[in-house]
């Protein structure tokens, strides 16, 4: 009998520490080679971490939403015989993906579910011990998981009478993590204009209609193409800034973040060389990006790499937003919602489409003079489609 102490891996993003997300073992537990013991997370990708050996669990070390440190102790192993040698650098795991389960479960305590309902479970913090399953054996089914989730609320580390307490653990901490370095760090400014998209909504109704085979054209689609015409104009705005280094990054292409509301938080995916990107492949990557982000199965370089970001909320844009940078970004853009208003055109009044377009600069590296100019530019595309779709 021997004991073997499997490490925190370095999961190969150059980072320091992971946040434990989900045990699947406790102590006691025997486990098979490959068999699942945790998730963890480090930016807004989550890890399985799977067992190096089969053994029985001595010791697991961490809880649920603590921060760990790679190379640090996570499980404690008995094994019969001698212990495996200790490797000299740890593989990289892969991101979590969807495997079939084996035929017989190697610990039979782990619920029966499908990867999606893992995905599903893993991004709302959900032991999926605590869901009943429906299917044969108990399976638990994607109803079963959102039955759940539905009359189930996240555990409150204290409640009383007049509150209750929850806990920020996994996506919700590290959004909260982020908007705090965004606004501790940018100095912030805004900068809002008003748009006439009266032609530009004829135009994308005229191409559903016509194409309606093809994916549905929103406006964010004209948006992005806007922004790729404009940007080779405006090299520091399609760019990151180093804090530490005091380095700006402009970039040639653009990796367009779209900001995205899910169950669990708001999360980025990206558009990656939009610039090479017709009308419908936009549509379609932002429409592929956007479930993907929703039912968790975006995959990690899905979700970081962006190098501005477009905020929406659509129908419920209101009026005029300050968008808050996507760090180390430096600058975020938000089309607000789309209003039918009295507009005065030469001497007549015209009831016209207008909406605001809200947008955050970072003044560290980004003049306001030079955003004016961007957004204006930006402005007369998509007043004009002509002039947008044309190449």
């Amino acid at each position: 009998m021997a004991n073997y102490v499997f490490k925190l891996p370095d999961i190969g993003e150059g980072i320091a520490e992971a946040e434990l997300v989900q045990w699947y073992v406790k102590p006691g537990d025997s486990v098979a080679e490959d068999q699942p013991l945790a998730d963890v997370m480090t930016d807004k990708a989550t890890v399985e971490l799977t067992s190096p050996v089969s053994g029985t669990i001595v010791a697991i070390h961490g809880e649920v939403g603590q921060l760990r440190q790679i190379g640090s102790a996570l499980v404690e192993f008995a094994l019969e015989g001698e212990a495996p040698a200790e490797p000299e650098a740890e593989s990289t795991p892969e991101p979590s993906r969807a495997e079939p389960l084996p035929a017989t479960e190697p610990s039979a305590t782990r619920p029966k579910a499908s990867p999606l309902v893992r995905r599903l479970a893993k991004q709302a913090g959900v032991r999926l011990e605590e869901v009943q399953g429906s299917g044969p054996y108990g399976r638990i089914r994607r109803p079963d998981f959102e039955a759940h989730l539905a009359a189930s609320q996240q555990p409150a580390t204290r409640a009383t009478d007049e509150f209750t307490e929850v806990k920020l653990v996994g996506l919700r901490r590290k959004i909260a993590e982020k908007m705090e370095i965004s606004a501790r760090q940018i100095p912030h400014f805004a900068y809002v204009e008003e748009v006439d998209l009266t032609a530009l909504e004829a135009a994308r109704a005229e191409l559903n209609a016509r194409y309606g085979e093809r994916p549905k054209l929103t406006l964010l689609p004209f948006f992005i193409q806007a922004l790729v015409r404009v940007l080779p104009q405006f090299p520091q705005i399609n760019a990151t800034y180093d804090d530490e280094a005091g380095i700006v990054r402009r970039y040639t292409p653009v990796h367009a973040g779209i900001a995205t509301q899910t169950d669990n938080g708001l999360i980025v995916p990206v558009v990656r060389n939009a610039q090479t990107l017709g009308l419908w492949d936009l549509a379609a990557e932002i429409a592929r990006l956007a479930a993907a982000a929703r039912d968790g199965t975006a995959k990690r370089d899905e979700l970081s790499g962006s190098t501005i970001t477009i905020t929406s909320l659509g129908t419920l844009g209101g009026i005029a937003t300050t968008p808050v940078i996507n760090h180390p970004e430096v600058a975020i853009i938000g089309p607000n919602r789309i209003v039918e208003r009295p507009v005065v055109r030469g001497s007549a009044i015209e009831i016209r489409k207008m909406m605001n377009i809200s947008s955050s600069f970072d003044h560290r590296v980004v003049d306001g003079y030079d955003a004016a100019r961007f957004i204006g530019e930006v402005k007369a595309l998509l007043e004009s489609p002509t002039l947008l779709l044309a190449r």
